[in-house]
C-alpha cells in the first residue's frame, strides 16, 4: 500500500486551502491611522517647552463650570454632579483656592485652600470643616468630597517642569486612540515624556506627559505616587490663548484611588494678575464640625479582664 509522506501531505493541504472557502475568512481591520499632519520634535525641545510654559505662568484666576463624579467599582455606583459653577485661584509656588457653588441656588457646595503643605476644606451641606496635611489621604467611599486635596488639583492644573537635579526624562514614541466623526477608532502617533524621579533611596516613576503630534501640546499627564501607583490621570483639551499664553480650556482630573473625577471648563481665565495672601485664607466657620486629619481618631477602650483572670 502506497503511503503519502508528511511533506507531500503538507503540499497537498496548501494547494487545497485557497479553494476551500470554509477553512478561512478575511475580515476588515477597523482601526486606521489618522491623516492629520504630524509635527516633529525632540526630547530636549519638549522638556524645554514645559519649562517655558511653567515660567510664563505665575498665577491664574478662573471662572469655571465644574462637572464632577464620585464613586466607582469600590463603592458600587457613580454619582454625577453637572455644571457646578466654580472659581479657581492659583499662585506659585503652591497656593490654591477653589470654590464650588450648588446649581440653581448658587450656595457654596465646597470651599478649599492649600499652601502646598496644609489644606482646609469647608463643606457647608454637611457642616464639616476638614483640615490636615496634603499627604494625609482618606479613602472613605461615603465621604468622597473629603478625599479631594487642593494640592492634587494644583499639580494637575499647572504642569511642573522637569527638575534636572532630581529627575530624568526619557522620550518614548507611542500612539493615542482617537475617534473620527463617525465614531470609528483612529490611531495617531504621539510623544510620551517619561519622568523618573530620585526618591529617598531609589529612582521611581514620577510622571508621564503625553504630547499630541498635531500641536505638540501636552494632552495628558499621568502622576504616580511613591509606590508607582497611578495617583492622577489628567487630560488637557481645547487650547486657547489667554493673555498671550496657550492654555487648555478643558481639564479633566481623575483620581482612581479615591474614585472621583473633576472636569474644569474655563469660562473666564486671567493670567498673572496680582493675588493677595488673604485670597488664600479660609476661616473655620462657627458651629462647624471640625475634622482634623492630623489627629488620630479616638479608639474605644478594650474591656480589661478581672485581676488574676488569665486567658
Amino acid at each position: 500500500m502506497r503511503r503519502t509522506s508528511p511533506l507531500g501531505a503538507s503540499v497537498l493541504l496548501l494547494a487545497v486551502l485557497p479553494t476551500t472557502a470554509c477553512l478561512f475568512r478575511t475580515r476588515p481591520v477597523e482601526e486606521t491611522y489618522s491623516k492629520t499632519a504630524l509635527r516633529e520634535s525632540s526630547q530636549s525641545a519638549l522638556i524645554d517647552s514645559i519649562k517655558q510654559q511653567a515660567e510664563k505662568i505665575r498665577s491664574l484666576q478662573a471662572t469655571v463650570d465644574i462637572d464632577t463624579s464620585a464613586g466607582g467599582a469600590k463603592k458600587g455606583h457613580v454619582t454625577d454632579y453637572k455644571e457646578i459653577r466654580g472659581y479657581v485661584l492659583a499662585r506659585k509656588p503652591a497656593m490654591l483656592h477653589m470654590i464650588g457653588l450648588l446649581p440653581i441656588v448658587r450656595t457654596t457646595a465646597f470651599d478649599m485652600v492649600s499652601d502646598g503643605q496644609e489644606f482646609k476644606l469647608w463643606i457647608p451641606p454637611r457642616n464639616r470643616f476638614v483640615t490636615g496635611r496634603n499627604d494625609v489621604q482618606t479613602h472613605d467611599a461615603d465621604q468622597p468630597m473629603e478625599s479631594i486635596r487642593p494640592q492634587d488639583i494644583y499639580e494637575a492644573l499647572l504642569i511642573r517642569p522637569v527638575d534636572p537635579e532630581r529627575e530624568i526624562a526619557v522620550l518614548e514614541n507611542g500612539y493615542e486612540i482617537l475617534h473620527d466623526s463617525k465614531g470609528h477608532r483612529v490611531l495617531q502617533e504621539d510623544y510620551e515624556l517619561v519622568v523618573i524621579r530620585k526618591r529617598e533611596k531609589v529612582w521611581g516613576l514620577s510622571r508621564k506627559i503625553v504630547f499630541s503630534r498635531a500641536d505638540l501640546q501636552p494632552h495628558r499627564q499621568y502622576i504616580y505616587d511613591d509606590q508607582g501607583k497611578l495617583a492622577t490621570d489628567a487630560r488637557y483639551a481645547n487650547y486657547k490663548d489667554y493673555d498671550g499664553i496657550s492654555f487648555p480650556s478643558r481639564i479633566e482630573i481623575f483620581r482612581p484611588e479615591e474614585e472621583y473625577d473633576i472636569t474644569l471648563n474655563m469660562l473666564k481665565l486671567e493670567m498673572n494678575k496680582p493675588l493677595r495672601d488673604d485670597q488664600f485664607a479660609l476661616a473655620q466657620p462657627p458651629g462647624a464640625e471640625v475634622v482634623d486629619l492630623d489627629k488620630p481618631k479616638p479608639q474605644s477602650s478594650a474591656v480589661k479582664p478581672p485581676a488574676g483572670d488569665v486567658r
